[in-house]
């Protein structure tokens, strides 16, 4: 229907109901023609009729509902399914979806053929309710820059902390997020400074910058779970990108491939590493930055929340003056931490302790560390064969990746040094097959390993706000989860998460859950016998070993943590 059409018949059903007298609908009406606006700009502005009694008028005649339109904070999710272009062509603003029904704010409720298609660009099933066209044009600005005003404001209320940026470990520059007349005050720089902050302060352990069609997405990570923060405008999302790759060095003309680099700023006084990686995807460069604040990072191992049989494992392992000991588990899930810890445990005046990392993550007074850098041909094997001709006691191998690596490790861990290194596998006897896949002769494997550690990271509750669980499930079903006859001695109490302002959901901080298998005599045999990752499991079941899943349980019965988050972080025995 036509805005002429609709006119007339709003003209009709107000004169029908006596709302506005005829000469001054006429004069609206001629005034509405003659300049292109419409019958009810007209009246609003001549104050010929209120909105509200304009609207309930309307809504009278057509059984629609009226809304107040100004006064909507629609779902992102929303203005994404209906654009601003078509909200402004058609004149409506989506207000809701449940289901396949999407609520539509609308001007002209008699026009069919808009609202059919609407449905067909949406695919969704039109439930209109009234407002008014000149309501909805105020409005549409309003709802469909909400996210663009919402990150100015945090940007402008952002109290900006001293910040120095050092790009590429060279030259250290000052930022000034707040003056307006330095190049490095653009807007696109005041957002990167506004995420980074947010970053810190939220103790993230990974900022996620995601393009999609519609939409550009920043999460953190921290208590290794992801967290939807800021959502910017996605047509910074280029611009973003740029100065992130500015910031670590890398090309910014080259969109087409993965790249990774690194900076490194002092925030008030604390320094802090970022590692960068870009990756092309179909919407745009992905960049997640890894942030390594070593204000954050533990080197004790008592403060790590192992249990006492673990603890004691490890120190009794990193504690001889030779062999290995090997830290498994997936990336984020504390390997580094416990290692950095190991080598404060065992460093002294008297120790020559080396490291060859990728990246080196924390710098560590008294240790020498060395880069990885495969485009000098500095890798793992060459570095290795280098520390080993620098007289060192105690090698640190980031990671064991390849054959190569392997052998040198065993090598020096059988010929009187102490190795500690890391490998990718689920469990603490898979990683003995691992490094025997790998092509490492088995008995050299069973007599360089002193003990081997399987990690995982879990949530603890938050102490404030934790509450008794009042279901508690059946005894058979605990027992399946990996609960022992002894846990029922007394009364079996579990926790689950409240939630507070201290906390997230009920979460405030992480363990480790640490499953260790010393490589005793019985298991060495087993080893050279060449038996299988059950076989070796089997042999240090029988020798005590606490498996992941045991270990998180325990945590679970002492009220560290929730049964849901133990079942979450590992897997069943």
């Amino acid at each position: 229907m036509s805005v002429v059409k609709f006119d007339k018949r709003l003209k009709s059903i107000l004169l029908k109901r006596g709302k506005v007298p005829e000469d001054a609908l006429n004069d609206c009406l001629r005034q509405a023609e003659a300049s292109g606006g419409t019958l009810t700009q007209f009246l609003l502005e001549k104050n010929a009729i209120k909105e509200v009694d304009l609207l309930t008028t309307l809504s009278e005649e057509t059984n629609i509902p009226p809304i107040d339109v100004v006064k909507l904070t629609p779902d992102e999710g929303l203005t994404q399914l209906l654009p601003e272009n078509l909200a402004n062509y058609y004149g409506v603003i989506p207000i809701a979806k449940v289901g396949n029904l999407m609520t539509l704010a609308v001007s002209n409720p008699f026009d069919i053929l808009k609202l059919d298609d609407i449905q067909i660009v949406t695919g969704c099933d039109i439930r209109p309710v009234l407002s008014t066209d000149v309501s909805i044009k105020k409005a549409i600005p309003e709802i469909y820059n909400r996210g663009e005003k919402m990150v100015q404001e945090l940007i402008d209320d952002m109290k900006t902390p001293e910040m120095e940026l050092k790009e590429n470990q060279e030259d250290v520059k000052q930022v000034n997020a707040d003056d307006a007349d330095d190049a490095d005050a653009a807007p696109v720089v005041k957002l990167v400074n506004l995420i980074i902050v947010q970053g810190i302060k939220s103790k993230a352990s990974d900022i996620h910058i995601e393009p999609f069609e519609k939409v550009l997405r920043v999460r953190y990570r921290y208590d290794g779970v992801l967290h939807e923060a800021i959502s910017p405008p996605k047509k910074m999302a280029n611009t973003i990108s740029s100065r992130l790759k500015i910031m670590a060095g890398l090309d910014i003309a080259e969109k087409r491939k993965p790249q990774d680099g690194k900076f490194q700023m002092k925030i008030d006084g604390r320094q802090i590493d970022f590692r960068v990686s870009s990756l092309p995807t179909v919407y745009g460069e992905k960049v997640v930055m890894r942030i390594l604040d070593s204000s954050n990072l533990t080197l004790k191992l008592e403060s790590l929340g192992f249990e006492p049989k673990a603890l004691q494992d490890v120190q009794t392992a990193i504690l001889q003056p030779y062999g290995m000991f090997l830290v498994t588990g997936p990336t984020g899930s504390g390997k580094s931490t416990t290692l950095y810890s190991a080598i404060r445990e065992v460093m002294t005046p008297e120790e020559n302790i080396v490291t060859v990392e990728d990246p080196v993550e924390y710098q560590l007074d008294g240790v020498n560390q060395v880069q990885v850098s495969v485009k000098r041909g500095l890798t793992f094997a060459t570095a290795l064969r280098a520390i080993l001709r620098q007289d060192p006691d105690t090698v640190l191998i980031g990671e064991i990746r390849d054959t190569e690596t392997a052998e040198i490790a065993v090598k020096a861990a059988l010929t009187g040094h102490l190795v500690l290194s890391t490998l990718h596998t689920n469990d603490a006897p898979s990683t003995v097959t691992r490094m025997v896949d790998m092509g490492v002769d088995p008995f050299l494997v069973a007599s360089s390993t002193n003990c081997v550690a399987a990690q995982r990271l879990g949530r603890k509750l938050c102490q404030e706000c934790k509450k008794k669980s009042e279901v508690i499930p059946p005894k058979e079903g605990l027992l399946k989860l990996g609960f022992k006859e002894e846990d029922f001695d007394q009364e079996l109490v579990l926790y689950e998460p409240g939630g507070c302002p201290r906390c997230e959901k009920g979460y405030k901080g992480r363990f480790a859950i640490l499953e260790t298998m010393p490589v005793s005599e019985p298991i060495k045999r087993v080893i050279v016998d060449g038996g299988s990752a059950l076989d070796i499991r089997k042999h240090a079941l029988d020798a005590g070993m606490i498996t992941l899943r045991r270990a998180g349980l325990l945590n679970v019965l002492k009220g560290k943590s929730s049964l849901e988050e133990v079942l979450r972080a590992t897997v069943g025995d």
